[in-house]
């Protein structure tokens, strides 16, 4: 029921379960903001056998220039901390969070340093990097 929902919302698309695994999700997030819009980013969304009562894991399968991802494609998502979640949360929620995320890089969100200090000192010279890494390791947006 959760993935059809998820599925209803424009703002990822391919959205299906891996390996035929219901509780592991991929598909693509389709950012609406620059720098990002220009390319879509592949994720996985992990559920817990736990799950509603355990957080899902979200992580950017596809390399992202972002103070709120890490080179490993983790994510610093607040919403699925296990402080923060809450059961009645939906995937859809979590989702709407990861590429909300994305479209406003936050730098009190962060796991890479040294790009948040880029973007509060240098913010031109952070959306040029990040333009060009779109360019080169975003998959073209869907039609």
């Amino acid at each position: 029921q959760e993935l059809e929902e998820a599925r209803r919302w424009g703002g990822a698309r391919e959205l299906r379960p891996l390996d035929g695994n219901v509780l592991r999700w991929g598909g693509l997030l389709l950012p609406n903001t620059p720098p990002y819009n220009a390319g879509a980013f592949r994720f996985e969304l992990t559920f817990s056998p736990h799950h509603p009562l355990s957080p899902p894991r979200a992580r950017l399968c596809t390399s992202i220039y972002h103070p709120g991802v890490d080179a490993e494609g983790h994510v610093c998502q607040p919403l699925t901390s296990t402080q923060h979640w809450v059961p009645s949360t939906r995937a859809t929620q979590v989702l709407q969070d990861l590429l909300l995320l994305l479209d406003s890089p936050d730098p009190q969100r962060v796991l890479r340093q040294d790009l948040a200090q880029e973007l509060r000192d240098q913010p031109e010279l952070f959306h040029r990097h990040a333009e060009e890494h779109t360019r080169c390791h975003a998959e073209p947006r869907p039609e």
